[in-house]
């Protein structure tokens, strides 16, 4: 078991400019989706650099506007009626991947009809390159010692103590006096381990999600399958790692006693995936190779 280090949040500064991690993570996932976009640009013929700026302008600008409103929506309404002027308090924090999604397709709507392109033909271009994305972004997540898992006894070698949860450590041991087993005392806090999950989300949502999307999209496939692969593979591994995620503290479980909001947000999207996948593949319409109507 491991100390999280409790990194400076800053990554890098150059006199009165600061660079933080998290902002770093961002700018390496907007940098990873144009190489990969403009990689993808040069293996169709109906796609071209200049069309990959814009795509990825109108999806960066998706991710930042919808992740925030989503956050917001989602997990912090109850603020947004209290104090509407907390939706541009973004130094806060708070950012949703689910608010990030629509805000994305918002904005792959807009470029579709600007380009005279169906929406799917170009989720289908672009949703192989958001997995590195998500990779960033939890990596970023683990740095701030943010988003931590739940607290386990398994005994395995990777469970982390994490400083920045002291106080809710110290509220579970107040609960639950037998987790004094697994205490540790760290400069004066009382710390309990727990799943790295940040590392479990880059693992499963980011590096394993774009390998296979990756390697999927490498060959023609029916028009909504790879964007459907997305929805299925995002939603599905959300949906498990959420199990050893520790619920926000103002959510908790909201259904059946054991669903998260995390949850609840990403079973529709495991639904959605499945039936673009049925659909696809009973259409048969493909956009690029032999088969390819042009």
């Amino acid at each position: 078991m491991m100390i999280h280090p409790q990194y400076d949040p800053v990554a890098l500064a150059l006199g009165p400019v600061e660079v933080h991690w998290y902002g770093l993570m961002y700018l390496l996932a907007f940098a990873a989706a144009y190489g990969l976009a403009w990689y993808r640009s040069t293996k169709r013929d109906n796609w071209s650099t200049d069309m990959v700026s814009d795509l990825v302008f109108f999806g960066a600008l998706g991710v930042i506007l919808g992740g925030r409103v989503g956050y917001v929506l989602f997990y912090q309404f109850s603020e947004l009626i209290e104090n509407p002027a907390y939706l541009f308090k973004v130094w806060e924090g708070g950012m949703s991947f689910h608010g990030g999604l629509i805000g994305v397709m918002l904005g792959m709507l807009y470029f579709a009809r600007k380009y005279k392109k169906t929406p799917f033909q170009v989720l289908d271009f672009i949703v192989p390159c958001v997995p590195t994305g998500l990779l960033f972004g939890r990596i970023g997540n683990y740095i701030n010692g943010e988003l931590w898992g739940r607290v386990s006894d398994g005994g395995y070698n990777w469970l982390t103590y994490f400083p920045q949860a002291a106080g809710f450590d110290m509220q579970l041991l107040q609960a639950n006096p037998e987790l004094q087993d697994i205490m540790i005392e760290v400069n004066g806090q009382y710390l309990l381990p727990r799943h790295p999950s940040q590392l479990y989300e880059a693992f499963a949502e980011g590096l394993l999600l774009f390998l296979f999307l990756w390697w999927y999209s490498s060959k023609p496939r029916p028009r909504m399958a790879v964007t459907g692969i997305f929805m299925l593979g995002y939603g599905f591994s959300r949906f498990v790692i959420e199990f050893f995620r520790q619920p926000d503290v103002d959510q908790g479980f909201i259904l059946l006693g054991w669903m998260t909001k995390g949850q609840i947000l990403s079973a529709p999207m495991i639904i959605i995936g499945f039936i673009l996948l049925i659909y696809a593949y009973k259409r048969g319409i493909y956009d690029w190779g032999k088969q390819a109507a042009y």
